[in-house]
């Protein structure tokens, strides 16, 4: 790893509930277009964002299929983040809480994500600048 600095984030919103989610997205973004390595600890909800088996919807009440209605998915949200930072030479960290994992049964996560546990973002935070908690309302 270069000599930049680490940022970490806590993230706990669960995709699509809250417009926080797409914030948090945009901050990760932002901090990788500054240079900065990124780690995310995905607790309660937000263990469900790399879950590999979200599939993409259309919307009947508009009147539109699945390819006009075009539904983001965060699983893919979090490739293309893991993608731009091996692209700018940076890291990034993605671990899920493994206890959020099981309670939610979203086990199946894209490629690049973890499991594991409060240690492991403890570990984050103290080899961090800075740490960006972001819990739910």
């Amino acid at each position: 790893m270069s000599e930049r600095k680490i940022l970490t984030f806590a993230f706990m919103d669960p995709p699509f509930e809250s417009e926080q989610t797409v914030t948090f997205f945009r901050l990760l973004d932002s901090a990788l277009n500054n240079g900065v390595h990124v780690r995310v600890f995905a607790y309660e909800g937000a263990a469900a964002l790399s879950f590999a088996r979200q599939e993409q919807h259309g919307n009947n009440v508009h009147g539109r299929n699945l390819e006009e209605e075009a539904h983001p998915l965060t699983k893919d949200w979090v490739a293309a983040l893991q993608t731009k930072a091996l692209n700018l030479g940076l890291s990034f960290g993605w671990v899920n809480c493994g206890l959020c994992v099981d309670e939610r049964g979203v086990n199946e996560t894209i490629e690049g994500c973890d499991r594991g546990g409060p240690a492991d973002f403890w570990d984050y935070a103290i080899n961090s600048f800075n740490t960006l908690t972001i819990g739910t309302k």
